[in-house]
């Protein structure tokens, strides 16, 4: 066992205002980090008052993780107040939800500029800072970047064309951090959160279960991302997990479904029909996987609704 603490760490969380970066931000504290807490506006001195009233240490710093130079300052800031960075969790987002033939491209560039190159600007800057210090010491340092993408990454949402590539974007970006991060020591994962925020309130029912805490509850994804933060998690790297109430889900790569190949080595347009037509037929085009509801999703299984279809 790698052990869970996180004394003597320093981690950036962006959009930590509220939701699930709050949530987040202060399970990271509770498990020994410092934090500096990044958000737009002053909810970010909430949260570090919560931290600190709790025993922790944190700093805020308002900015929007969608300019580049964001991602130095909080990499600065880290190293200024608490002399380190270990950790960074991207998590700000904004939604501007609208069917595809209504977006505009403010409303495109919005969510692609704060969700993908917001954890791209943090993350470059952490890599920066990690590279110069493996260099410094002669090998691997800590390291932890545990990113926010989305099941929507998966299965598209009709009125989420927008969000929906971001987190696309995310968790390819995810993967291509674990590659070239990794000699360097740092671990890099993705969270597909389901939890109940301001943001997410429009989406999901009241808490049937009557627990304590409610099965939804953004401090559950925060424990998550406190565990891939910690030493723990030293084994972990390039993954993609789904993650609420009671369950956490490990996602495997892509797979091929069906190969055609052509007799002759090329396709024409008449075998593909041969070939491909048949095996579609019966298939309803606007039932995606998108359409299935949650429960179906959990029940069902990915792979089962794909050789349903």
């Amino acid at each position: 066992m790698g052990g869970s603490t996180l004394e003597g760490r320093t981690a950036v969380v962006t959009g930590a205002g509220a939701g699930l970066g709050r949530a987040e931000a202060l399970a990271l504290a509770a498990h020994g980090a410092n934090v500096v807490v990044n958000d737009m506006g002053p909810a970010a001195d909430g949260v570090v008052a919560e931290i600190k009233a709790a025993g922790g240490d944190a700093v805020a710093v308002t900015g929007d993780v969608g300019e580049w130079s964001t991602g130095d300052r909080l990499v600065e800031a880290a190293v200024d107040a608490f002399g380190s960075l270990d950790v960074v969790v991207n998590n700000a987002g904004v939604l501007r939800d609208t069917m595809l033939f209504n977006l505009t491209e403010r409303d495109w560039d919005d969510v692609i500029r704060v969700h993908l190159k917001g954890h791209a600007s943090v993350s470059r800057a952490a890599a920066v800072h990690w590279r110069n210090a493996s260099k410094a010491a002669g090998g691997p340092v800590y390291g932890r970047i545990v990113n926010t993408t989305s099941e929507a990454f998966l299965f598209g949402a009709a009125g989420q064309p927008n969000y929906s590539a971001a987190k696309a974007g995310i968790t390819a970006l995810t993967l291509s951090t674990a590659q070239g991060l990794s000699r360097y020591g740092v671990r890099t994962n993705a969270i597909c959160p389901r939890a109940r925020t301001d943001m997410t309130a429009h989406v999901f029912s009241a808490d049937p279960s009557g627990g304590e805490l409610d099965i939804l509850a953004p401090e559950r994804v925060g424990t998550f991302a406190a565990y891939l933060a910690s030493p723990a998690a030293e084994e972990i790297n390039g993954q993609v997990f789904v993650v609420y109430g009671d369950m956490v889900a490990l996602l495997a790569p892509p797979t091929v479904e069906r190969k055609f190949t052509a007799a002759s080595g090329t396709f024409s347009v008449d075998e593909l029909d041969e070939e491909l037509t048949p095996y579609f037929s019966g298939r309803e085009p606007h039932r995606t996987y998108a359409a299935y509801s949650v429960a179906e999703l959990d029940t069902t299984g990915i792979q089962n609704i794909a050789s349903r279809r």
